[in-house]
């Protein structure tokens, strides 16, 4: 899966700008606030119909602008070439086209372009709450198997409703509303059974891969672990009914798939607590890989990369092994310092001063100096 090109017009601090992008490594350099992870964020947004930082759309609209544009041609594992285009109003629904057909659903363009994203952000993955490693391994299952985002969109749905009507009792339940919440029920003990089934078959493929990530990028051996944690045994129905007047008290669903917890060891320890932050690090790059490796193995895509900034805040021996651990194929990176002697990359683009201009690299992965300019348009920084 590669990315040809890519176009933005009032896409965050980009006015306009065309790129054509390596197939191999890309390297993104320049100052912090002149718009490197912008370039990642909209690759991210064809892939995922979302910000990888988690900002809502209109926060991607340039100021000023009434909407944003992000175009790509992008060539998938088939060696067929597809057109995405997407505009992002604020005012109204986005509209999404696929080879100059409009795309009714967000969902059906899942698949199309798919990525793994690697951010300083990642650390949260081990030291945060289990919402964020319900959502890694929710958004490596959608990677694998581009319907499991009906499934998740499903259970949220249900959820939405099922709390709804728990909040609107104000802690009584009488026959009617009893009835209503039976259905709802019986939705969430289906759909949620079949999100964990599919969490922990998963799990079980990557663990190994983590372990062996972790020990790649740590460069030492350690014995680290995932492992699975329910918010009820048994049936999911009868937890359910067990629950209810819990549920009903509190106005809120108690157990059930959106309650699960991904517990993360290093040497039988939490690592979350008691991990060094060198560990920590490279647990997560370690979970990265995994999922990665997972989609990749399935046949479904083999992801681009995307790197922000990951090595400023890795010592040059994590640098240097992520880099060994990072499979073949189309990578872009941002840095605002310095690139790992190893990274050799096949382009580096500059940005700066309000343009995107290529540059040569010398020994090392040492920046020379400007060459010519790559792509037109604007940068300002938001």
């Amino acid at each position: 899966m590669l990315i040809r090109t890519l176009e933005l017009r009032d896409f965050r601090s980009y006015e306009s700008v065309s790129l054509r992008l390596s197939d191999g490594l890309t390297a993104i350099v320049g100052e912090n606030g002149q718009g490197k992870t912008n370039l990642l964020e909209a690759i991210g947004w064809l892939a995922r119909m979302g910000s990888f930082r988690g900002v809502p759309d209109d926060a991607l609209i340039r100021i000023g602008a009434a909407a944003a544009v992000i175009r790509a041609t992008v060539v998938g594992s088939d060696g067929r070439e597809q057109l995405i285009e997407v505009e992002l109003p604020r005012v109204g629904r986005n509209r999404i086209q696929l080879n100059r057909q409009r795309v009714s659903r967000a969902r059906d363009l899942l698949g199309v372009l798919q990525v793994t994203v690697f951010s300083p952000d990642d650390l949260e993955l081990v030291k945060g709450g289990p919402a964020l490693r319900r959502r890694w391994i929710d958004e490596a299952l959608v990677g694998r198997h581009p319907k499991h985002e009906a499934l998740r969109t499903d259970l949220e749905r249900v959820l939405k409703q099922r709390n709804a009507l728990l909040r609107s009792v104000h802690g009584r339940l009488d026959g009617d509303a009893a009835f209503t919440l039976d259905v709802w029920d019986t939705k969430l003990a289906t759909i949620g059974t079949a999100v964990r089934d599919a969490r922990l078959a998963f799990l079980a493929e990557a663990v190994p891969q983590m372990s062996a990530a972790y020990d790649a990028v740590a460069r030492r051996h350690a014995e680290v672990e995932a492992r699975y944690q329910s918010s009820w045994e048994g049936d999911l129905a009868e937890a359910l009914i067990e629950n209810r007047d819990l549920d009903v008290r509190r106005g809120v669903s108690t157990v059930g798939p959106h309650r699960d917890e991904i517990a993360l060891r290093i040497g039988g320890a939490p690592a979350r607590t008691h991990g060094s932050q060198g560990e920590q690090r490279s647990l997560a790059l370690a979970l990265r890989l995994a999922a990665d490796t997972v989609v990749r193995r399935s046949g479904v895509a083999e992801p681009v990369l995307l790197l922000d900034d990951v090595f400023s805040e890795l010592d040059p021996g994590r640098a240097e092994a992520l880099l060994d651990a990072l499979p073949d194929g189309q990578r872009l990176l941002t840095t605002a310092a310095w690139l790992p002697p190893a990274a050799s990359p096949d382009r580096v683009l500059k940005v700066a001063a309000g343009t995107v201009t290529e540059i040569s690299t010398g020994a090392a992965g040492v920046i020379d100096g400007p060459d010519p300019v790559v792509s037109d348009g604007s940068a300002r920084e938001r």
